[in-house]
């Protein structure tokens, strides 16, 4: 008799945190950052690569715009703000839900991109850094 009220025990145990854990996984899902797809189709890199890489990708071009003049790569941070830019507020940075903001905040990472760069896409097709003296 003890041995079955000690599987019962088990039993009990197991589905409560069967139970437990699918609940922890819709809790954690909502706490996911919610992000809008790209506005222009598929990105550079597969979304794996992006979310692991993408600030090596955005230094080496950096580094290749500033020293070597490069500019107009497949790689900047103006193609991307064109992308993915909310539908919403029309930026990256500008409210909690913007694509940048949101991953950022998840990921307790603090971002000053845009402190010198747009956080929305140029109008018309223009190059942000034409705009500048």
């Amino acid at each position: 008799m003890r041995r079955w009220l000690v599987a019962l025990a088990w039993l009990l145990l197991a589905a409560g945190g069967g139970a437990h854990a699918a609940a922890g996984t819709d809790a954690e899902d909502s706490l996911l950052p919610k992000i809008e797809r790209a506005l222009n189709g598929p990105c550079i890199a597969d979304p794996a690569t992006m979310r692991r890489h993408h600030m090596d990708l955005l230094k080496h071009q950096r580094w290749r715009t500033v020293h070597l003049g490069e500019r107009g790569a497949a790689v900047s941070l103006e193609r991307c703000v064109a992308c993915h830019a909310s539908k919403t507020s029309g930026s990256v940075a500008a409210a909690p839900g913007d694509f940048c903001v949101s991953c950022h905040a998840y990921a307790a990472v603090r971002i000053d991109c845009f402190e010198c760069h747009a956080s929305r896409p140029a109008a018309h097709g223009a190059v942000a850094a034409e705009a500048r003296p």
